[in-house]
């Protein structure tokens, strides 16, 4: 399968959409190289703001521009974009309901070298406990490309979720059509669902091939928009599959699956199993092993499978 490292999908979109609307603008922490927001500067200097690593500052820049009609996008290691910018990504953005548009870059563990410093495994989990705040995460090179363009659509902040890692540039196949938040039903089965976003997302589908292998067919369903939920499409599956496993590159406290969680108390309760990062920092290494140490790996995925299968059983 062809591969694209996210953050690429991403600058080539950006700078594409710079070209169509005259009015967005692009900020950066000095990691632009990183979040590949260069791009978009080298083609529009004079709409491109290196603010330095002044994470604050940059987000109420932003807000200020916003406030005079530019449609800002927002450049930083997503763990600094929750940790560093988060007064004025509240206090000024989500608080007036600004367009400004935050780019979290090297989510989840995929700054893998840096450490438990620049992991970013609770970002979900803040984003989208702001109020007006949307929280998008795409799981390959198109959703990515769709994703930075559905932003600018909104009215309102979003975050976007941007990994680091080498994703599948298609996941989903010719025409696939973006419509924010709504999920995708990304593989049919009627044993139980998995529920995934992001990088996982390739993941939960290799997943649902090894269960395969043992007659369970599992339904796999993409959820790029994690704010707004799609609550409907999550309590169809749960009344037609009866099980659930949601799988995340993101602590398991107050991310997707708490998401998903909130929705299945609500709208139908059925065994549910979570796999994602424990109330744990993680550390540097290789990133493919840091997700097979940390729990992230289509074999675990199957053994809560199995777990959510047996209590629906009883």
């Amino acid at each position: 399968m062809e591969t694209i490292a996210m953050r690429d999908a991403y600058g080539a979109a950006l700078a594409e959409l710079g070209s169509e609307l005259p009015d967005l603008v692009a900020l950066d922490a000095d990691v632009a190289g990183s979040s590949k927001s260069s791009v978009f500067g080298a083609k529009f200097p004079d709409r491109f703001f290196n603010v330095g690593i002044a994470e604050a500052n940059m987000a109420g820049l932003a807000a200020g521009l916003a406030l005079k009609g530019k449609i800002p996008y927002v450049h930083c290691f997503a763990a600094f974009m929750m940790l560093r910018a988060a007064d004025p990504v509240r206090s000024l953005a989500c608080y007036q309901n600004l367009p400004v548009k935050f780019c979290g870059t090297y989510a989840g563990l995929s700054d893998a070298y840096d450490g438990a410093s620049h992991h970013a495994v609770s970002d979900i989990s803040f984003f989208r406990a702001l109020p007006n705040m949307r929280v998008i995460s795409p799981a390959d090179g198109v959703e990515t490309r769709e994703a930075v363009r559905a932003a600018a659509r909104i009215d309102g902040p979003v975050y976007l979720r941007i990994s680091r890692a080498e994703v599948p540039k298609s996941l989903f196949g010719a025409g696939y059509r973006f419509e924010f938040g709504k999920g995708v039903v990304a593989r049919g089965g009627g044993d139980l669902t998995i529920v995934a976003t992001g990088y996982m997302t390739a993941k939960a589908l290799q997943a649902a091939e090894l269960l395969a292998k043992d007659g369970v067919q599992a339904r796999v369903v993409n959820i790029h928009t994690v704010k707004p939920i799609d609550r409907a499409l999550i309590a169809k599956c749960a009344r037609e599959t009866g099980a659930m496993v949601t799988f995340e590159e993101h602590s398991v406290l107050g991310g997707l699956g708490a998401a998903v969680a909130e929705v299945l108390g609500q709208e139908a309760p059925i065994p549910l199993e979570m796999v994602g990062i424990q109330d744990v920092f993680a550390e540097s290494g290789d990133y493919e092993k840091l997700l097979e140490k940390y729990g992230l790996s289509p074999a675990r995925a199957v053994e809560k499978a199995r777990a959510a299968l047996a209590r629906k059983g009883k």
